[in-house]
């Protein structure tokens, strides 16, 4: 169950932190896979420690990522799967948020992923067959944290997109959802400090912080031939982080 031999897969974001975690997962599956980052030197040795092959990406360029699904057929002769991953998420209070901390979250992860889910879908078409995963997040759509309004807004929006295509698309053969990461331990977490993943492991019932291979498994499910009847969904990966009703049930 879940083979990904065969099938070919583009992770953006995939040369570090969650996105590492996908391709590590999606690769594992048996995928081939094209890592899409505009860190390329990062992603390059990603791209060489585990074996993928990689392209520069700016996912807020539309041309960029129409050309690079275009390389991608041209030299796999499919697309199979997407993993929209590549996010941002700086902090900023309300107060001291100006017009282009806001929009510069909106270009990138609402923005960025509709260029290319869209670039994606115009190959998956033609195949009648695709597999589309969201990296969304638990903020926004489910839970709030201060200074993280912007960024939850974005991720909020990104579940209201991934429901109306689902629809678009669903007669098509081509399935899209989302996973909803918690904490996860990535180089983003770590920059907040001891103290907040402190605080964070003491809200979550396992106490502990995710791995970003556990978001990666979640992706590699949904991009599998088997979840072929799931589209429009959502799977939260948090250690039960969103559960408690109260700090009196994690005692």
């Amino acid at each position: 169950m879940f083979d990904l031999t065969g099938k070919i897969a583009v992770v953006s974001g995939g040369a570090k932190g969650i996105g590492r975690g996908i391709v590590t997962a999606l690769k594992k599956g048996g995928a081939t896979i094209v890592i899409a980052d505009i860190d390329e030197k990062t992603g390059s040795a990603t791209a060489a420690e585990l074996g993928t092959d990689f392209m520069a990406l700016d996912v807020t360029s539309q041309s960029q990522c129409r050309a690079v699904i275009s390389k991608v057929r041209e030299k796999y002769g499919r697309l199979d799967i997407l993993c929209s991953n590549t996010g941002i998420f700086p902090q900023c209070t309300i107060k001291s948020m100006t017009e282009q901390d806001w929009d510069t979250m909106q270009k990138v992860n609402v923005k960025g992923m509709f260029f290319l889910v869209q670039a994606a879908l115009g190959v998956m078409e033609e195949q009648k067959y695709g597999r589309i995963v969201i990296t969304s997040s638990i903020t926004g759509p489910v839970t709030g944290f201060p200074g993280w309004s912007h960024y939850g807004a974005s991720k909020a929006a990104q579940l209201g997109f991934m429901r109306s295509a689902a629809l678009e698309y669903a007669r098509l053969g081509i399935t899209i959802n989302a996973v909803q990461p918690g904490n996860i331990l990535t180089e983003g977490l770590k920059a907040q400090g001891e103290t907040y993943l402190d605080q964070m492991r003491a809200t979550i019932p396992t106490h502990t912080l995710g791995e970003p291979e556990d978001i990666g498994y979640a992706a590699a499910f949904l991009a599998s031939d088997e979840a072929k009847y799931i589209t429009g969904q959502t799977i939260i990966i948090d250690g039960g982080q969103i559960l408690p009703e109260s700090p009196e049930a994690l005692l």
